[in-house]
């Protein structure tokens, strides 16, 4: 890769001395050094030419010296072998600051590389509203090496004629210009589309067999054409609350607990908390088959185990059956500084045992003691690695027995654990900037964030959390074999396709589907605590590198959420959330549902939450509902009563009466046939 040289080839307008050949160099210090549109009517663009055909990798913008009301906030890149350039390459917007961005740019069709001869650039808006457009400087780097490009070039010069002649066998066959289709189609030994869609048409259009396209519909289903179909459609959340049994132990309300679980043995295990008033240290174990809670111990310090305790951490090895615990958090005003030692304890599931692994990780080159950390392990090589949380240190200048504070904030960094041989290493020291200096990489620690651990790609994927009042929404992943960070995203570009700042969501993974599952708890779009409680749920596709939405709830009042308490759970955040990944199910308990007038209220309800998408059986339902609506539709126009009887009976049997848009449908054509009745025996009637 490397510059690529340029020259202008058109612009929609520029004014004044602003000429778009300023952007062929780098003055960040000379305001007038760059391309001004003469207004800020659509469309505006530059248009630059390549010296040779090339394949465009990136695209590089500088700027200003200071930020600048004239600075891009959204743009579009086009790119073609003509000045016309309807190739779509990117859709992005730059940061109103003085630090160049450089963008990677879409450069492959069916997996292989398209050259380009012209580069568009489309402003779109910019950061000062009514301001015209401005660009300082652009650099193109990419591969313009004919032995390369050629190639290239050549399949795609193949890839367009084989779609002109798909739009005309389209064309033929829409209007049914059968011979020159047929002539065409084996003249050039292009296919149109694949043989069962050809089949399909045949069947439905040339023949209007609706049975026979019933029966074809069944049978791409049943033979697995729609499986990645299915996989693509959103998921539906649906809750279900887990209601004891009368006079059955629970755990009491809480927040600030853990849970992990052993999907092996569909067995849910749930250790201490904050109740409003007190840290708890009771252990439980809830069995999803049998729905029954089990008081494992109501005190682990008097079991060996760790004293009362909230917002530590917890993670499971299910080959090994064992529970690791690190962390928690202590009142400032009541604690001693003895305190500040960071415990560190294993429980053994099947001996029913506490182990103190080390009093202090810190004096074993671990980490101090921190709270709102994340932990979770790689189980084949038996390591647990722990990033970021809040260290609890004394104030400046304090020697004093009795008094502990957080004056001095301060994040802990990435550290692995061992288990097999009992060893800590730091992997990364907190860095503020979290920014690559000097070639070498860093991580900014935070709190309150998500972490979770692909065992097949081997990858800690974190994502948002909090340092100081500094809200993160940056995304990125850590390689564990490799040390390589890799920055999925820095956060500074915020969309509404995906989760906003935010402080305690909880993230779980399903490593079979590639998905990362992320519902919200705190959030810094509002200012109003009782605002600021909301329950978003995300999935991320690893795949697809796309975010989506699939739930939605806010915190609207309690009368709202008493009608509403046994059908989905309130925002809430300090709560927990796991996920059963072999039977695909989060369970989720307690938390703090944010009630500025009663602080002290915890929560102790359970809920499951299963995502759903269309089932096999749903979607031929849904086909044969389409099929019978346009054979409704056909009917209709020339026998309204023979149509009447159809929708009666064929197409309400087919019918799903839970679905609202098919039922609204249904009444409407019903509706419909019996107003186009009446107009009839109204004519008949005038006649007469």
């Amino acid at each position: 890769m490397k510059k690529l040289q340029y020259s202008i080839h058109k612009c929609s307008s520029f004014a004044s001395t602003y000429a778009p050949e300023n952007i062929q160099h780098d003055k960040a210090n000379d305001q007038t050094s760059r391309w001004s549109s003469e207004t800020n009517y659509q469309p505006q663009y530059l248009i630059l030419k390549l010296q040779a055909p090339s394949i465009v990798e990136k695209i590089t913008f500088g700027k200003y010296e200071k930020t600048h009301v004239c600075n891009l906030k959204k743009f579009k890149i086009f790119g073609g072998m003509t000045d016309k350039c309807n190739m779509e390459l990117l859709e992005s917007g730059l940061k109103n600051d003085s630090t160049p961005e450089t963008f990677s740019l879409k450069v492959t069709i069916d997996g292989h590389c398209v050259p380009c001869r012209y580069i568009k650039i489309m402003p779109l808006q910019c950061w000062g509203p009514s301001f015209n457009f401005s660009i300082w400087f652009v650099e193109l780097m990419g591969v313009d090496d004919s032995s390369v490009v050629t190639p290239c070039l050549q399949w795609f010069n193949q890839y367009q004629e084989q779609e002109v002649i798909r739009l005309c066998l389209k064309h033929f066959r829409q209007h049914n210009y059968n011979e020159a289709f047929k002539a065409l189609q084996a003249t050039s030994n292009v296919s149109l589309e694949d043989h069962l869609i050809t089949e399909l048409h045949e069947v439905l259009v040339q023949q209007g067999s609706y049975q026979e396209a019933e029966e074809f519909m069944e049978r791409a289903i049943c033979d697995g054409y729609f499986k990645d179909f299915i996989n693509k459609q959103d998921y539906r959340p649906v809750w279900s609350t887990m209601l004891p049994g009368e006079g059955e132990l629970r755990p009491g309300m809480r927040g600030g607990h853990q849970m992990c679980i052993d999907s092996y043995t569909e067995t849910i295990y749930l250790f201490g908390g904050w109740d409003g008033d007190q840290d708890m240290n009771d252990f439980w174990s809830y069995h999803i088959p049998s729905h029954k809670w089990t008081l494992i111990s109501r005190n682990t310090e008097a079991d060996g185990g760790p004293s009362p305790r909230s917002c530590h951490k917890l993670c499971l090895d299910p080959e090994r059956r064992q529970i690791f615990t690190l962390g928690r958090y202590i009142d400032p005003t009541y604690k001693s500084q003895e305190d500040l030692k960071s415990d560190f304890y294993m429980y053994d599931i099947e001996m029913n045992s506490w182990t103190l692994i080390t009093e202090d990780t810190a004096h074993m080159g671990g980490p101090e003691l921190i709270f709102d950390h994340q932990m979770c392990m790689d189980i084949n090589k038996r390591t647990i690695y722990v990033f970021g949380g809040r260290i609890l240190t004394p104030p400046f200048g304090n020697n004093c027995p009795g008094i502990v504070g957080v004056m001095e904030v301060k994040f802990s960094g990435l550290y692995s654990y061992h288990v097999a041989t009992n060893t800590w290493t730091q992997l990364f020291d907190d860095c503020s900037s979290g920014v690559v200096k000097s070639g070498v990489q860093t991580l900014k620690s935070r709190a309150g964030h998500c972490m979770i651990f692909h065992p097949s790609y081997r990858q800690l994927f974190v994502f948002a959390g909090q340092r100081s009042k500094e809200f993160l929404n940056d995304f990125f992943t850590y390689n564990v074999d490799t040390g390589e960070i890799h920055i999925i995203s820095d956060g500074t570009k915020r969309e509404e396709s995906t989760p906003g700042p935010g402080f305690t969501q909880r993230a779980t993974i399903d490593a079979d589907m590639d998905e990362i599952y992320v519902l919200s708890g705190l959030s810094k779009d509002k200012e109003k605590r009782d605002d600021n409680v909301q329950s978003l749920l995300w999935v991320y596709s690893i795949n697809k590198n796309q975010w989506t939405c699939i739930y939605r709830n806010e915190n609207i009042g309690d009368n709202s959420w008493n009608k509403m308490e046994r059908i989905e759970p309130c925002p809430r955040f300090a709560h927990q959330l796991v996920y059963d990944h072999i039977n695909k199910v989060h369970y989720l308990f307690g938390g703090n549902p944010g009630r500025s007038y009663f602080s002290n209220l915890r929560l102790d309800d359970f809920w499951k939450l299963q995502l759903i998408r269309p089932t096999r059986h749903q979607l031929l339902q849904k086909f044969k509902f389409m099929i019978r609506r346009h054979r409704f539709e056909e009917l209709a126009t020339q026998d309204s009563l023979n149509a009447l009887n159809y929708l009666q009976t064929a197409v309400s049997d087919i019918i799903d009466h839970n679905d609202p848009e098919q039922t609204k449908e249904y009444v409407r054509n019903i509706n419909g046939i019996a107003v186009l009745n009446l107009r009839k025996q109204s004519r008949v009637g005038f006649l007469v």
